[in-house]
């Protein structure tokens, strides 16, 4: 078989008169079962280009072949439980949810693992510039950025390699666009080692009129490509395991699996896309990511009125020895594919020509119900398209609870030694905060621009980043994006939910009402029974848990064959949660203010299973996670809300990783300013500081406040128990130790460039 251009090139007419040929389709990752329900639906053998299309088109990475069957329970959260009023939810390149006012906001979260690991740098780069690009689509202007990177031990040599180049991409690409990165986080485990996890968030906003969609209606109307030319990198990059295409003999050849990105390109693609948007020029609109021109094509056409026709001879392209299936296969990034009507081609081409972005009609749309794609005058493509984009395979793969699971939960960190001394608490504090895991991030941050574009109102190393969308009237959003694979490894259905409960919690104390979630999860491989339990286990938890919270799920990805060797990844759900404000100027930062009343909000327990302190201390993971209460999150939320609304909270900071010990510290060094507390009569000072029970919050209020607070909790069924005061230049728990903000700066904030400046 040859793909070249010659006169034997694999057109559907040779395709149909030599059945007995076959193509080497386990090469791109399609089982046997899969090409032979290939075959039956086109009724003959697959071209090579049709085979490159199924192959990206039904991975796991595009298809949810092993998910789609669980993932479908999202749709069971009851619509009127719902806090947010979702425009578009799942399915398509992101959710859309109303914040009043006629505007909307779309934001989703991605994951980019295995690019970033085999070249840190494009990996973490493209991750950024893909996911953008998923917000433009929706006809949105992207307003901020977030990232959830897990590495590692920090000390590995390979954690030195790839940290710095992921962080480089990060931030040089959303530096670029001009994007603010208003928060994540950077968390480190043995587990990650061999296989980083780079999930990345963006974030949009629009007027309700201005939603676009993917899909292609309108037989006559042109499909126009614009952006970027199309080149040999990225094949397969996102979309199978191992990237391979068909050389001139028909064997396997190797291209470059990392996608090259050019973020001063997508920074023009996106000012011409709005422009393009506001002008009413455009009918339909993808980006191209994952599976490329695949995609696009088969999305836009399954979507629409079911037809398209193709000349791939028009498609620009950076190398012209490409074969019509690396053209079909390539993830090269900056593209978008575009619906418009033939009569606005001419404005559309005009625009597109302004900005600088080439822009090329390579088709039509028809109302045939094939997608049609030739080549040099032959038919190379015509298939069923919602064969390719909608009806890939559906795997009801086996799932069991993994038998080493009872072992970890009967470790319990009750058998571990404890702290009780004042010297040995102010140790072990110090050891914690100091620790990677719990050491200040701003090594990271600082590369990051968080304040361009002027709206951002709080950001990393704040719970929650906090963007203005109105001037005017101050209307904002708030948005965390949180993960802990160390207690979903211990129970992924509660592990799940106190990641959800922990972003949920992040926006509440920020004063803003949670909306709706978005979610990156990410797996070892599928194929493995103890795998699809912890999978479906974190589905039946993040759906139970959204159901109570009243906070859709809007959308997300699923990245599987998260794996080294046999090594698996803990189960790593990342759960990002919007909430609004209707005025920023009401928001609560976490630094303490001199003079303040603070507060511990909610119940401390012996709760250690998974915690930072068992990890830092013992390198111990066992035990069971803690209790998962969402009603009192609901009331958390309610409280700080109420408390923002009149302008009586002056902090407020969510106590999770590390317990209130952690809080105290990250508040005092926020604001600048000490703090004098009395821990909770009653509990043992070492549960008290290292605990991580949930639904708790640190706040701090004006004295005269003090008595309404405590008021109001009794009123919402919410242990309070007053700490101490604001103010000073240390932070002192009486009757135990003291210890200076310098000292305490210099402890947390050391660790990063100690181990990567």
């Amino acid at each position: 078989m040859s793909t070249t251009t010659s006169p034997r090139l694999d057109t559907v007419e040779r395709a149909a008169a030599t059945p007995e040929i076959e193509l080497p389709y386990a090469e791109l990752g399609v089982t046997t079962d899969e090409y032979a329900r290939i075959r039956a639906i086109l009724g003959r053998r697959p071209t090579a280009s049709e085979l490159a299309m199924y192959s990206v088109m039904w991975s796991e990475h595009c298809s949810y072949k092993s998910s789609k069957v669980h993932l479908r329970r999202f749709a069971e959260i009851p619509a009127e439980t719902r806090v947010g009023k979702l425009l578009a939810g799942i399915g398509e390149n992101a959710g859309v949810v109303d914040i009043g006012q006629g505007y909307a906001v779309t934001f989703k979260a991605e994951s980019h693992n295995h690019p970033s690991y085999v070249e840190p740098y494009q990996g973490a780069a493209t991750g950024v510039g893909g996911i953008v690009r998923d917000i433009l689509a929706m006809g949105a202007r992207p307003i901020g950025v977030m990232d959830a990177l897990r590495f590692g031990p920090a000390d590995a040599p390979d954690t030195a390699r790839v940290l710095p180049g992921v962080v480089a991409g990060v931030g040089g690409y959303g530096n670029c666009l001009g994007l603010p990165n208003i928060g994540g986080e950077v968390s480190f485990d043995p587990c990650y080692l061999g296989n980083p996890l780079v999930n990345a968030l963006c974030v949009g906003v629009l007027r309700h009129e201005d939603l676009k969609l993917a899909q292609a209606p309108g037989p006559g109307n042109k499909v126009i490509l614009y952006g970027a030319k199309t080149g040999g990198d990225g094949i397969g990059g996102a979309s199978v395991l191992a990237s391979a295409t068909f050389d001139a003999e028909g064997k396997p050849a190797k291209r470059p699996s990392v996608q090259i990105g050019d973020p001063f390109t997508e920074k023009l693609l996106i000012e011409c896309s709005l422009e393009l948007f506001r002008d009413d020029l455009v009918v339909g609109i993808q980006d191209l990511g994952a599976a490329g021109l695949s995609c696009a094509t088969s999305e836009l056409a399954s979507a629409g009125t079911g037809g398209m026709d193709v000349t791939l001879d028009d498609v620009p392209l950076r190398d012209p020895s490409l074969t019509p299936e690396e053209i079909l296969m390539s993830e090269s990034q900056e593209r978008m594919m575009a619906v418009v009507e033939p009569g606005k081609v001419d404005a559309f081409l005009a625009t597109c020509a302004k900005w600088e972005v080439e822009a090329t009609v390579v088709g039509t749309v028809t109302g045939t119900g094939r997608l049609r794609i030739a080549w040099h005058g032959e038919t190379i493509v015509d298939v069923p398209p919602r064969t390719v984009a909608h009806e890939g395979p559906v795997y009801e793969r086996p799932y069991e609870r993994p038998e080493s699971l009872d072992a970890l939960r009967r470790n319990d960190p009750g058998v571990l030694p404890r702290p009780s001394s004042g010297a040995e608490l102010r140790a072990s504090l110090l050891r914690v905060v100091a620790a990677p895991e719990q050491a200040a991030k701003s090594w990271v941050t600082d590369q990051y621009d968080r304040y361009v574009l002027g709206n951002t109102v709080l950001a990393t190393p704040d719970d929650a980043g906090v963007l203005r969308v109105d001037e005017e009237t101050g209307l904002g959003i708030a948005l965390s994006l949180d993960g802990n694979g160390r207690q979903c490894a211990l129970d992924p259905y509660t592990g799940a939910q106190l990641v959800l409960a922990e972003a949920y919690r992040n926006v509440a104390v920020k004063g803003a009402r949670p909306l709706a979630v978005t979610d990156c999860l990410n797996f070892g491989s599928p194929e493995e029974p103890g795998v699809m339990w912890q999978f479906t286990e974190t589905i039946r938890g993040l759906v139970d848990g959204c159901g109570e919270l009243g906070v859709p799920v809007t959308g997300g990805n699923v990245s599987f064959y998260n794996q080294t060797g046999d090594t698996q990844i803990h189960p790593t759900p990342v759960v990002g949660v919007l909430g609004v404000l209707d005025d920023v100027r009401r928001r609560v930062p976490a630094g303490l203010v001199d003079g303040g009343s603070l507060f511990l909000v909610g119940e401390t327990r012996d709760e250690l299973g998974g915690s930072a302190w068992a990890h830092v201390e013992h390198g111990h993971l066992g035990g069971a996670p803690p209790r998962v209460d969402l009603a009192a999150e609901r009331a958390l939320a309610e409280l700080v809300h109420g408390l923002a609304a009149r302008g009586a909270a002056l902090a407020a900071h969510d106590l999770s990783g590390g317990g209130l010990a952690q809080a105290l510290v990250e508040s005092c060094l926020a604001g600048g300013v000490g703090a004098t507390v009395a821990l909770p009569a009653g509990v043992d000072p070492f549960v008290a500081l290292f605990s991580e029970s949930s639904a708790r919050a640190l706040v701090l209020v004006r004295p005269e406040d003090a008595d309404p607070l405590t008021a109001r909790c009794a009123e919402l069924a919410l242990p309070v128990a007053r700490l101490g005061d604001a103010g000073g230049d240390v932070l002192s728990v009486t009757g135990f130790f003291d210890v200076p903000l310098a000292e305490l700066r210099e402890t947390h904030e050391g660790t990063l460039p100690r181990l990567f400046g």
